[in-house]
């Protein structure tokens, strides 16, 4: 089992150099041996001379032949140069790179209003406001997968209650801690749009999309910045805002909701504008913002790879080294021997 493992972890990624295994086979066939000729001297009393020194004529022409672990070193030789060239690489264990689409700022109103008990939870119970929009970013957030969520909460200031992360988890934490007038009874929400603004300007992807998702129950109380000219500022940006009013728009004094800036928000930036009387609206608007907004998450597999072409190289060294060393101390022992 250890070496078939090892086996399907062996590419070569110039496997077509195989194709020239069969060249010194071609070679040996087709061309005549290497011949050498040599000076002799003929003299007439061959016969004499030989009967003389007692010795025996031989052939004039003589042809070396290797020996069988020769001819096994120069096979392998050529095996493992051809493996070389072929470049093999051994790959590791499969990684994965997540690459995330887009960053999300949540924008909430932690304004006085924001403690309205007119919505009905999936249970049936009533609850406030505040509670219905955080069961309703919690689903949301749950559904973003490949994006880094940040959480804005505001009343008479804003503040960043959680930068850009990856990790939902945190994320939800975060939101479960708010609560209402934690940031001041009022409703400053130009300020709260432009501190979302600001916030991309940290992001370390400047190619990454930027959406802000403001979800508001009341009008601007004072803002030193003007949410129209926020939306202006998001527009040159490139962050597109996507608005939700929670509440009856039919409601006056400092909670009245102004739908003309609310759509205005949106309509500038290039993002929508929703209106939530109840729950079932909540979640319907964050249902279209999900479909507006579709997920950009990337995931890309890959192996890494180690070149050792270089193994079948020095292992040929090595055999060379070896047969050398072996001939040599052959010959010596054989001087040895004769002397």
């Amino acid at each position: 089992m250890l070496s078939i493992a090892w086996v399907n972890t062996l590419e070569f990624t110039a496997p077509l150099w195989f194709l020239v295994l069969p060249l010194p086979l071609l070679v040996y066939r087709l061309l005549p041996a290497y011949r050498t000729k040599q000076s002799a001297i003929r003299v007439p009393f061959f016969s004499s001379l030989l009967q003389a020194l007692d010795e025996k004529p031989s052939s004039g022409a003589s042809e070396l032949r290797p020996h069988w672990w020769q001819r096994v070193i120069l096979l392998l030789s050529w095996l493992l140069v051809v493996s070389a060239l072929a470049k093999p690489v051994l790959l590791g264990e499969a990684q994965t790179r997540e690459q995330l689409g887009r960053d999300v700022m949540m924008v909430l109103d932690l304004s006085g209003s924001m403690d309205e008990r007119d919505f009905m939870s999936p249970q049936g119970q009533v609850i406030s406001r505040l509670d219905a929009a955080k069961g309703v970013l919690n689903n949301f957030a749950e559904q973003r997968k490949g994006d880094r969520l940040g959480l804005i909460l505001f009343g008479d200031a804003a503040f960043i209650q959680s930068p850009f992360t990856a990790d939902l988890t945190v994320w939800q934490a975060l939101l479960q801690q708010a609560e209402v007038a934690m940031a001041g009874q009022s409703t400053y929400l130009g300020d709260a749009v432009g501190l979302a603004i600001k916030s991309f300007e940290n992001s370390d992807d400047a190619d990454r999309e930027k959406v802000v998702i403001v979800l508001t129950d009341g009008n601007d109380s004072g803002s030193f910045v003007e949410p129209l000219d926020a939306a202006k500022v998001a527009a040159a940006k490139g962050v597109r805002i996507h608005s939700i009013a929670m509440g009856d728009p039919n409601t006056v004094g400092e909670a009245a909701l102004d739908m003309d800036v609310i759509n205005s928000l949106a309509s500038l930036s290039g993002g929508r504008s929703f209106q939530a009387l109840d729950q079932q609206q909540l979640n319907e608007a964050y249902q279209q913002v999900d479909e507006l907004e579709p997920q950009l998450f990337n995931s890309i597999s890959y192996r890494p790879k180690q070149a050792v072409h270089f193994y079948p190289i020095a292992l040929v060294l090595v055999m060379y080294l070896l047969a050398f060393s072996v001939m040599t101390f052959r010959q010596l022992a054989r001087g040895n021997t004769d002397v």
